[in-house]
């Protein structure tokens, strides 16, 4: 016959660690200089580094952690790097049309008549033009 196993004790709960309220900073990259602090009667997130001065404020909301404040800031900085940013604070510069190389002004197609265009006004016939095209009549 076997021999009877032990009973095992029960485990207490795990204790779950707070999360982190201090991050590296994107501009700086210092360690732990990035802290976030919660306001959630205004329904503020405030995110400050102690190195290089960096804010960031955000809306929040009951459910919200630091984290999400650092990562809304993450999120802007890379929206505003690609230049798809939002223009809420209205600090980053409109966007210009792209210059020309050499300073030349646009072109206006109609000052150009004697460009090979895919249909011809100045034809008898309607229809495409160009090489290797067949006109519409000789099927």
């Amino acid at each position: 016959m076997g021999k009877r196993k032990a009973a095992k004790k029960p485990q207490g709960k795990k204790k779950n660690e707070p999360l982190s309220t201090v991050f590296p900073c994107l501009f700086c990259n210092h360690e732990n200089s990035v802290q976030v602090k919660l306001d959630k009667k205004a329904g503020v997130g405030e995110l400050n580094c102690k190195v290089c001065n960096q804010q960031f404020q955000c809306s929040v909301n009951y459910l919200s952690a630091a984290v999400d404040v650092y990562s809304e800031w993450v999120d802007a900085c890379d929206a505003v790097a690609q230049g798809t940013g939002s223009g809420e604070g209205g600090e980053h510069a409109p966007a210009r049309a792209p210059v020309q190389p050499g300073g030349a002004k646009q072109r206006n197609d109609d000052e150009d008549d004697n460009d090979d265009d895919i249909i011809d006004d100045e034809d008898d016939h309607i229809g495409y033009g160009g090489e290797g095209v067949a006109a519409d009549d000789e099927y």
